[in-house]
């Protein structure tokens, strides 16, 4: 049963709370600062780098906007994202990132569902496909194959992203493969910080040629089981456009929108 309004609106000010205002880094290389209004995460290398979260109004966010892009460009890494929430304020926040040079990606849809009705969907796989738990390099490459087939990118950032937490938090992270024999045809994630209420679902892509089938939904009920058992009370998504309605009929209820503004160095 999807969420009711004020299910979402409690569970939205728990996720700004939780997951922004008081995050935590998403790898043991990272480290989460808040600096006056802001929440930033600063990573090396491939690492995410960007704003999580602000407190800003109309007297205030130009300097903020300009003070974060001086020190990212500071930096040794070639881009930053100003992760922009619906909600945020002041209400033209896009507008002026958009000003200040950073580029919008397409919007992504905030989604939230709750792990006790999650875990109890079927989990049969359809006919032919099987489930393989990523633990080591191998499983993140048939990760990186699939995601290269369902995105139509590639993905380095994700690739090391996933061996660093299996090397240095493995219980952080679960990830699964969906195999077709020995054809890896659709991965997800789940990554999971300690003593957070949100689970986040991650990179779940299916080849184009198995899409229709059940796979997507397979992934969820495995990662919902996974959560379940760890006590954890919310799943979350960024949800595009295509896997919005397949997480609506699963009971995932709508946050809210949020918008990747991206600073490149190129």
């Amino acid at each position: 049963m999807t969420m009711d309004l004020e299910g979402l609106r409690k569970a939205r000010a728990e996720y700004d709370a939780r997951m922004r205002r008081d995050a935590q880094p998403d790898s043991a290389q990272a480290r989460v600062e808040r600096v006056g209004p802001v929440v930033r995460q600063t990573a090396p290398a491939l690492g995410w780098n960007g704003v999580l979260w602000s407190d800003l109004d109309e007297g205030t966010a130009d300097a903020e906007i300009a003070a974060q892009v001086a020190y990212f460009s500071g930096r040794e890494v070639p881009e930053f994202e100003w992760k922009l929430y619906d909600h945020d304020r002041p209400a033209d926040l896009g507008e002026r990132l958009r000003a200040a040079g950073l580029v919008p990606e397409p919007p992504e849809t905030l989604m939230v569902g709750r792990v006790s009705e999650l875990a109890g969907l079927p989990v049969e796989p359809p006919e032919g496909i099987t489930l393989r738990v990523v633990t080591d390099e191998a499983g993140v490459d048939l990760m990186m194959e699939v995601h290269a087939r369902a995105f139509g990118t590639e993905r380095p950032r994700i690739r090391e992203l996933m061996l660093d937490l299996l090397r240095d938090e493995p219980d952080s992270v679960a990830a699964v493969v969906a195999m077709a024999g020995d054809t890896p045809v659709s991965a997800a994630r789940m990554e999971m910080r300690p003593g957070t209420p949100f689970a986040g679902l991650w990179g779940g892509g299916t080849d184009p040629q198995w899409r229709g089938r059940g796979i997507y939904r397979l992934l969820v009920a495995h990662r919902a089981r996974i959560a379940a058992e760890r006590g954890i009370p919310y799943l979350q998504v960024d949800a595009s456009a295509d896997s919005r309605p397949i997480l609506e009929r699963l009971g995932f209820g709508v946050l809210g929108v949020t918008v990747p503004y991206i600073w490149s160095r190129d």
